[in-house]
């Protein structure tokens, strides 16, 4: 087999650790606070060198004694204290509410927002340098020396005050944004389609991009789980390692965003060439360690998720306790956008060849008909007979349908589409009349003919 009959391999445990750390909330709050404890410690020698100098260099510093320092500092320090609760507490309702009036899956968003991060970042660490250089401060009557008073340390302490109002401010302006439906819709989007284009990028090496991939020889053997959880992403380096040691193939069954059981089969592994069966025990190590399985899903190989969470948004929209149709026709224009990504591919599965141009490792992925019918199924099901989420239903198909190229593809609109069809037909929408609903389906097939209705 040639050296580019698959892709080369992706991943590794630096890779994994750096989108772990860079979905999580914590790692910019606390790298702030180490910042500012190494700067409470440092600052306040820089203070005491210069103090003790010649002439007076810090001129336009803070003047005051240890009293008025003390009393500038504990100021500092209680406000940003209590800023910084607000600043959760606000955090924790904006949660609650995207959560129950959207989807609970919205929270990995909020949570990798740099904005919060940043803010949560600034207040934290000036309330942490204020508490630490507060300690360094001396009256004549508490030390043997004379007394000090950290005066740059201090004038910084009141400079890092002035830029945590003002990102409190910023929070609280972000925040306002970021509870309306559309920056959630528009996030969601980014989010997705950034995955899309990087599941492009790595696969545009691959020779065989729309086929799927070969079925699995009978003298194949099962490889079970470890763990249980959602498959988040398939470190491919270590596991690329063990099936060419192994002189196997590996196939795994499930697709990134799909749930994993301990003491399922998760792979298939068959031999290449002639040669006894390698220990499975080794093999079923590798996929242990190159599993990422955590207990939820995200979207760092998973083309799906960001279509889940916009067909979420929707469904939730169209529930009678909420009763939002136009939240859910803006949603599913999202959707339509992400699915003409889509169909750049039909299938996004992972053939990945050794050095040596061997093929080791499929790793089976969504296809263009499993997505198009998780983002139509569920607002078909759910919108009932409003005519404003019928018509975009309709609308949707269209313009997924000028989208497409593969015969496959087009089928599958074709597919989607007679079940609306079929749907409206026998529940009209208020309003409508069968004639209406047979006339969006022909606007259907004329987008897939590349005929695009004239008004």
């Amino acid at each position: 087999m040639s050296r580019n009959a698959g892709t080369r391999a992706r991943g590794g445990r630096l890779h994994t650790a750096r989108r772990a750390l860079g979905g999580a909330l914590w790692p910019v709050p606390a790298a702030a606070v180490l910042l500012a404890i190494a700067l409470a410690l440092g600052l306040p020698e820089v203070d005491r060198h210069l103090q003790e100098g010649p002439g007076e260099p810090l001129t336009f510093v803070f003047s005051g004694g240890p009293s008025a320092a003390r009393t500038v500092l504990s100021a500092i320090a209680t406000s940003l204290i209590s800023v910084t609760t607000l600043l959760f507490s606000l955090t924790i309702v904006t949660l609650q509410l995207a959560s129950s009036q959207y989807s609970p899956r919205l929270l990995q968003t909020f949570v990798r927002d740099r904005v919060v991060q940043s803010c949560l970042g600034i207040l934290l660490g000036t309330f942490v340098f204020a508490l630490v250089v507060l300690r360094s401060v001396r009256s004549a009557d508490e030390s043997e020396d004379a007394s000090f008073v950290p005066r740059l340390s201090v004038t910084v302490a009141l400079l890092l005050t002035l830029v945590s109002v003002g990102a409190l401010v910023a929070f609280l302006s972000h925040q306002s944004r970021q509870l309306r439906v559309e920056t959630m819709l528009r996030d969601v989007h980014v989010e997705a389609g950034a995955t899309l284009g990087r599941l492009t990028r790595e696969q545009a090496d691959d020779e065989q991009p729309d086929t799927d991939l070969p079925p699995v020889p009978a003298d194949a053997w099962p490889l079970c789980a470890r763990h249980s959880g959602f498959l988040v992403q398939v470190t491919e380096a270590p596991l690329l390692a063990a099936a060419r040691d192994a002189g196997v193939v590996l196939r795994l069954i499930p697709r990134p965003g799909e749930s994993v059981l301990a003491g399922v089969p998760v792979a298939w592994a068959w031999r290449d060439g002639p040669g006894g069966d390698p220990s499975t025990e080794a093999l079923e190590d590798a996929l242990a360690g190159a599993l990422v399985v955590g207990y939820e899903r995200a979207d760092r190989g998973d083309p799906s998720y960001g279509l889940r969470k916009l067909v979420d948004i929707a469904a939730r929209a169209l529930s009678p306790g909420i009763n939002d149709p136009t939240t859910a026709v803006h949603a599913l224009s999202h959707v339509s956008d992400l699915l003409g990504l889509v169909a750049q591919r039909t299938t996004w599965h992972r053939r990945v060849a050794d050095d040596d141009g061997e093929l080791r490792l499929l790793a089976p992925s969504w296809d263009f008909e499993t997505l198009l019918s998780q983002a139509v199924t569920q607002p078909r099901a759910y919108g009932g007979t409003d005519p404003g989420v019928a018509d975009r239903l309709f609308a949707l198909l269209s313009e997924v349908g000028w989208h497409t190229r593969a015969s496959a593809q087009q089928d599958a609109v074709r597919r989607e589409r007679d079940l609306l069809v079929a749907q409206y037909r026998d529940d009209l929408p208020v309003g409508w009349t069968a004639e209406d609903v047979r006339r969006r389906g022909e606007a259907v097939d004329r987008a897939l003919a590349r005929d695009w209705p004239r008004p």
